[in-house]
């Protein structure tokens, strides 16, 4: 069994992005007895599906979880449901390009994550990591993955589990950028240490892992 872990390219503000970091770190690793295959997407609308698929055909992932950055949230977000539109709002891609309203594919509205969104957070709130459920990823890049992903595994009828997870910013990268701007202590914006977040994901692999050794049709 394989799971295929996304992160993101730093984008907009943000110098770093902490799930390239993830990616790259848990890349190769054995978790609950499954081996993660990590791989860093661009922030680029126009390749970030098609890069996807090339890494999904490349390693037949039995799930899939993909990460973002989400700053100004203080606590890893499972997300619910990705929907079928793109809009920047203020923040273009790294290639300088905004869509608004427009859909991400020819589908459906929207598409519910299929890992166990609860489970998840209910085993990262008990392993002592702060977690909610969220029920909206934005209209970015994304949600752009969260319903890509969704609609790839539905129309090509395969029973691969996907979902997305966001992440805030990594302490260091808290600090970094409140020493960059020289602002006082109480306006550092939320952050969680980035080996905090990378238990959050392990844990997410885990608990994504158990749910499919308890499916009748997982071979796992």
């Amino acid at each position: 069994m394989t799971v295929l872990l996304t992160g993101y390219d730093p984008f907009g503000e943000y110098e770093v992005n902490p799930t390239e970091a993830l990616a790259e770190r848990l890349d190769g690793r054995t978790v609950a007895g499954q081996e993660v295959e990590g791989v860093v997407l661009p922030v680029v609308f126009d390749r970030t599906y098609g890069e996807f698929i090339e890494h999904f055909e490349r390693h037949s992932p039995d799930a899939v979880i993909s990460l973002g950055l989400a700053g100004g949230r203080n606590a890893v977000s499972v997300e619910r449901v990705g929907i079928n539109v793109n809009d920047t709002e203020s923040t273009p891609d790294n290639a300088d390009e905004a869509p608004h309203n427009e859909p991400i594919l020819d589908g459906p509205d929207a598409y519910f994550a299929t890992i166990p969104v609860v489970g998840i957070v209910e085993d990262l709130i008990e392993a002592g990591i702060p977690a909610r459920v969220s029920n909206s990823a934005g209209t970015h890049l994304c949600n752009n993955i969260l319903y890509a992903t969704r609609h790839y595994v539905e129309t090509n009828d395969l029973d691969v589990p996907s979902g997305f997870i966001h992440v805030p910013l990594s302490a260091e990268q808290a600090a970094d950028r409140a020493a960059d701007t020289a602002v006082h202590a109480e306006s550092v914006e939320p952050s969680l240490p980035l080996s905090m977040q990378e238990r959050a994901v392990e844990t997410a692999i885990e608990t994504t892992v158990e749910a499919l050794r308890k499916t009748p049709s997982s071979t796992a």
